[in-house]
């Protein structure tokens, strides 16, 4: 069952007087974050409270997040390493694309023969391209560079379908 609500960062600390929020960007580009019109936060009861977005701008790798009712430091400081959540709903996914969550898991198969290598258990940036570390049956990671050359096709129906060079899931 996919994940209703995905992480998309952290706030980290306040900035400057007036409760704007510096929070670390988990998206594949901050700009996913500054458009977004609400945020939520995992409450103790483990349900998620919505928080509106009354301000964003990206600053680098970061996001200068302000949160309705969120008007002072002090109010800021509180939230200091909270994460944030986007509903999967308010995500833009081009068309033909998927989100990194719902890669986790899938199985990792050659294109050619169907021969099952093992499942995704993380998708990271590299600093070209993204990285996919496998899980082999045997329990071994290995790490598969996200380029065309090897990775052939990835959907939800038939998994991440790849064509490798000799010795990449070798023991």
């Amino acid at each position: 069952m996919k994940n209703e609500y995905l992480e998309c960062g952290k706030i980290r600390s306040p900035h400057g007087v007036r409760g704007i929020l510096n929070v670390e960007c988990w998206c594949d580009s901050p700009r996913v974050l500054t458009k977004q019109k609400r945020v939520f936060i995992l409450g103790r009861d483990g349900t998620y409270k919505q928080m509106n977005i009354v301000s964003a701008s990206a600053a680098s790798d970061r996001v200068l997040l302000g949160l309705e009712g969120i008007d002072s430091r002090e109010a800021a400081q509180g939230y200091k390493n909270t994460v944030l959540y986007l509903h999967r709903n308010d995500i833009p996914v081009p068309k033909g694309a998927m989100l990194i969550a719902d890669m986790i898991g899938l199985p990792v198969l050659d294109f050619d023969t169907g021969a099952v290598y093992g499942r995704v258990s993380d998708v990271t940036d590299g600093v070209r391209y993204k990285l996919f570390t496998v899980v082999t049956e045997e329990g071994r990671e290995v790490i598969l560079p996200g380029v065309d050359e090897f990775i052939k096709e990835i959907s939800e129906e038939g998994g991440v379908r790849v064509s490798l060079i000799p010795g990449f899931f070798d023991a």
